[in-house]
């Protein structure tokens, strides 16, 4: 049985994290507040976000939350990859 390679599985969900992170910024900077809370309102099936959508997020502090989200992701796809490399038998 073949193993997951923990780091390259990492950086794949860390970069898919990082690149829906940017598509947020730019649906945010393309449709406004009204459509971005139509687009996040439908995706969640009824819960309200216009009170917790902010669009005046700084350069900076977008900068920030794509590290944050690139790591996360990477941290996620390494665990899900050593589990799965844990459990799986050995012939």
């Amino acid at each position: 049985m073949n193993h997951i390679n923990i780091k390259k599985f990492g950086l794949a969900f860390g970069l898919t994290g990082a690149l829906l992170y940017m598509g947020c910024i730019v649906l945010m900077a393309t449709v406004g507040h009204a459509g971005t809370v139509k687009f996040f309102n439908s995706l969640l099936h009824g819960l309200d976000v216009s009170t917790v959508v902010r669009m005046d997020v700084p350069l900076w502090e977008a900068g920030i939350g794509i590290i944050e989200t690139f790591i996360l992701g990477w941290l996620v796809g390494a665990c899900i990859a050593g589990f799965y490399n844990a459990t799986i038998k050995e012939k």
